[in-house]
């Protein structure tokens, strides 16, 4: 089987691995085009350009897929790219590019993607993020076969992963991007010998995980101590959760819900190892934070040159 593929980060990798492994064909790899990254804001390849080229996979990196659209010259060398490289099936993974119909049709198997979460709940570009964030006890892998709608195809393969009370969206991540890679080898194995069943999505249960904007990272110490702590893990490793000590900027990596109240964004109490912050209900105990242009270091290491004072407001 010829098995086309398009992702751009380390979960698109993961996936692209496995169908190496598996010892599928992949005729052409399709990634989005180098973006700058790094303190030094440097162009970088995305994960899956690396690992595609190490394995000598054809790629093509257009700007869109939009004959019409603003780049059509991509447009087109990325069709005949994908004529000449003549699929049976696509797969995609968190590519990053809307795929219009042309796209769709051509691969006679049509496009199946590698959904991070349990459609329909979380359709969109954020599901591990939104799911940490809203509490939820669980997430998972659902694999769909691709229509022009927004993540709104056919489940052909669904499994659940629990999220652990102290995951953040880089550990689940982790677990999802393996869970993907065996769930789409799986699928087009179920495939090739006609054993792969299509269910539409329920109608009821429709979420949608908005992309992350950089903004959303910053504490409001005004809201409860539980949705600030679900906001930094879901926040990590990117954008990460933000605030302030004593004019300072830093980012918070782990709290752990405390006892006590105060006015919010002060600090309640000091220890040797932490530090207590009062929110809108309920505190948080910090443990791990980051300071402007340094390393993460535990509160233990920070505490022992910047102790807060008990009365301290963060975010001021």
């Amino acid at each position: 089987m010829r098995v086309a593929f398009a992702g751009t980060p380390e979960f698109a990798q993961a996936a692209l691995h496995g169908l190496h492994a598996a010892g599928f064909t992949v005729p052409l790899v399709l990634t989005q085009p180098e973006r700058p990254a790094g303190r030094g804001m440097k162009l970088q390849a995305s994960a899956v350009k690396g690992f595609a080229l190490e394995q000598g996979m054809p790629v093509v990196q257009p700007r869109s897929l939009r004959l019409d659209g603003k780049y059509p010259d991509d447009a087109q060398a990325a069709r005949l790219a994908l004529l000449d490289a003549r699929p049976d099936v696509m797969v995609v993974a968190a590519y990053g590019l809307i795929l219009p119909q042309w796209v769709l049709d051509l691969p006679p198997g049509g496009c199946l993607n590698i959904h991070a979460s349990l459609l329909p709940r979380w359709r969109g570009a954020a599901p591990i993020h939104r799911a940490i964030e809203a509490g939820d006890a669980r997430s998972g892998i659902t694999i769909m076969q691709m229509d022009a709608g927004l993540d709104t195809g056919d489940m052909l393969l669904v499994e659940a992963e629990h999220i652990a009370p102290d995951d953040t969206t880089g550990s689940l991540h982790d677990r999802l991007a393996a869970l993907g890679a065996r769930l789409i080898v799986e699928a087009l194995e179920l495939g090739a010998c006609g054993g792969l069943a299509r269910t539409p999505q329920p109608a009821e249960g429709v979420t949608y995980a908005n992309k992350i904007d950089k903004a959303e990272g910053t504490i409001a110490w005004a809201q409860p101590a539980d949705v600030i702590e679900r906001r930094i893990r879901a926040f990590d490793p990117f954008p990460g959760a933000s605030t302030s000590l004593a004019g300072e900027p830093i980012k918070l990596w782990r709290a752990a819900l405390a006892e006590g109240n105060g006015p919010p964004g002060s600090v309640l109490a000091t220890s040797d190892q932490d530090f207590t912050v009062a929110c809108g209900r309920g505190s948080l105990r910090v443990t791990e934070l980051q300071r402007a242009g340094a390393k993460r270091i535990s509160a233990r290491q920070f505490l022992q040159s910047h102790p807060p004072v008990i009365g301290t407001v963060l975010g001021t």
